[in-house]
């Protein structure tokens, strides 16, 4: 029989093959009370099981495949330290001194309590750190069972098996990689996992997300990916089986022609020249933006240093951070965004509670309130601005006052840094993201005020949507295509242009290729996405001239009617 199932695609790609399940077994953990004389015996059982877990993802790092580098030695790096972090490996040793409990009762109640945390984030990115948590601890537990992981044996289609597990840690991903699966389905995991992050660092098809997937598909299975979409097909009749065959091919045609386009300039056919940049949330991603060509770093998320951990990263260890990405990029631009913080994206020491965190405090907010908290940033900043073409960018901005002050902590941190002799670029541009209705209406005072802007476009139709993307009741409302929408963008893109201020694009439509043709209409000349949308961006911008899509902009422009605008999107992006 043939049926389809839907899921969340995170890895592009078409794949053909058969379906390999990997058994999945729920780690039943029981509860029992030990003599007082056998809990140092245990407490040991419980660090011998934490350290064979540390060595093991310690000697993967010797076997990864080259091309997942960054993104897999920073999924490592997470792991170990939530193996270390108090909250499971000291907290658990606690636990068993003072309940006289055994280890793996410890450790599961360590977990939840830890994935309850997580699951208040509003942050969808922090909530799937969760997933993190389950597959350290379920590591440990399988060590404490003498169970260790291991991999399945590959299956007698070699190169056209896709493998089906209810869930997959990165480390599964890479181990199960070696036996070169097609692609990877699981019922769990989102966009934002590290599973799919290492995914599309190993170029492999991959859907998340499907819920039943073990349930519904039997061993040996024929199943057809579409990476793009997020759809599975089982047992497709020949007609269909046809169609991806075709499609497969051309898709790997595409990616080998994209490789191609690495060191070409993203000029229009009428001869504009747009800066494609990259985002990224650590040092270790820079590798992977020069690899795709990026222009610069368009978005450097400073929050990611303070997260996942117990004490704040101090100025010389966020000086170091800073450094290496000017450094690295080789004098190309590189933004660096002061921290995103507070309300949703708690840090010790600073926790607050707040009824509506998107609204709360948070971004400049916070900043403003802890003031040895944003100096000790700044001068970290300041300080690295010698070693490169450093830019700062401040979130959240809302009014003129925030802007004034910001620039006052800017100025008194330069004289601090004279007084001591310190280094730094005098000139170091200072911008800000206009991700608030209000920054936007008010543009005109913000390009006084400012050296470049960037729109976050994500947090902006967020709040002029009134809308809690993260919300599954109403996030089906979330539409970069209303009309109050596409007005901002052109309003803003705009109002800069005509003043002479630089201006970028460094949310989600950035890297989506049905929005380049309309924010290139609009007037931008400068966006900033995730790496591996690079090159699928540039190919769009080589094949695109200005001239020729400002009428259809205009018209998009125009329109009040949402079937109308789409109809005249896919005109846009017909050639």
């Amino acid at each position: 029989m043939s049926f389809t199932l839907h899921g969340i695609a995170v890895s592009s790609g078409i794949a053909i093959g058969h379906a390999h399940l990997v058994s999945h077994t729920s780690l039943e953990v029981a509860h029992y009370v030990l003599p007082k004389a056998f809990i140092a015996e245990e407490v040991a059982r419980l660090d011998v099981a934490l350290h064979a877990t540390r060595e093991e993802l310690s000697n993967l790092r010797t076997t990864r495949p080259s091309q997942v580098a960054a993104e897999f030695d920073a999924f490592l790096d997470l792991h170990l330290m939530l193996l270390d972090d108090e909250h499971i490996s000291h907290a658990a040793r606690s636990m068993i001194e003072r309940e006289q409990c055994n280890a793996e009762w410890a450790l599961k109640v360590q977990m939840d309590e830890l994935v309850a945390q997580f699951e208040a984030f509003e942050d969808a990115y922090l909530r799937e750190r969760k997933s993190d948590v389950v597959q350290v601890v379920e590591r440990v537990l399988k060590r404490l069972s003498g169970q260790p992981g291991h991999v399945p044996p590959p299956s007698s289609h070699g190169l056209s098996t896709i493998l089906i597990a209810h869930d997959l840690s990165p480390a599964d991903l890479i181990q199960f990689k070696s036996h070169q699966y097609a692609a990877f389905l699981t019922d769990l995991g989102g966009a934002t996992s590290h599973t799919a992050i290492v995914a599309r660092g190993l170029n492999t098809p991959c859907v998340v997300g499907l819920h039943y997937a073990r349930e519904l598909i039997r061993e040996d299975d024929q199943l057809v990916v579409d990476g793009d979409q997020g759809v599975i097909i089982v047992n497709p009749d020949r007609h269909i089986l046809a169609e991806y065959r075709l499609r497969q091919s051309q898709w790997e045609l595409e990616r080998k022609k994209l490789k191609r386009l690495r060191s070409t300039r993203a000029n229009t056919l009428d001869g504009a020249t747009i800066e494609l940049q990259a985002n990224i949330e650590m040092p270790h991603d820079v590798p992977e933006a020069k690899e795709n060509g990026a222009t610069g770093i368009g978005l450097f998320r400073s929050e990611f240093l303070f997260l996942n951990r117990d004490t704040l990263p101090d100025e010389e260890e966020q000086f170091e951070a800073y450094r290496a990405v000017a450094e690295g990029m080789d004098g190309l631009p590189v933004t660096i965004r002061t921290f995103d913080l507070g309300a949703d994206k708690q840090i010790k020491g600073v926790e607050r509670v707040a009824s509506n965190p998107a609204l709360g405090l948070r971004a400049i907010r916070l900043c403003l309130a802890e003031p040895q908290l944003f100096q000790t940033q700044l001068r970290a900043l300041l300080r690295a601005s010698v070693y490169g073409n450093v830019k700062i960018l401040v979130p959240m901005l809302s009014s003129v006052s925030e802007i004034n002050q910001t620039l006052q902590f800017i100025e008194a941190t330069k004289r601090q840094l004279d007084e001591q002799g310190i280094p730094y670029n005098r000139e170091v541009p200072i911008g800000g993201m206009i991700e608030i209705p209000a920054a936007a209406l008010a543009l005109n005072v913000f390009v006084k005020k400012l050296d470049f802007l960037s729109i976050g476009t994500n947090d902006l139709i967020q709040y002029t949507l009134a809308i809690d993307r993260t919300d599954e009741e109403v996030a089906h409302l979330y539409d970069p295509l209303h009309p109050a929408i596409l007005y901002l963008l052109a309003h803003i893109i705009g109002t800069a242009n005509k003043a002479g201020i630089p201006i970028s694009v460094c949310g989600e439509m950035a890297g989506e290729l049905v929005y380049t043709r309309l924010l290139l209409g609009f007037g931008l000349r400068q966006l900033s996405m995730q790496a591996g949308q690079l090159l699928g961006v540039k190919q769009r911008v080589l094949t695109t001239s200005l001239p020729d899509i400002a009428p259809l902009v205009q018209k998009i422009l125009r329109s009040d009617d949402p079937l109308k605008i789409r109809d005249l999107l896919g005109k846009l992006n017909a050639s």
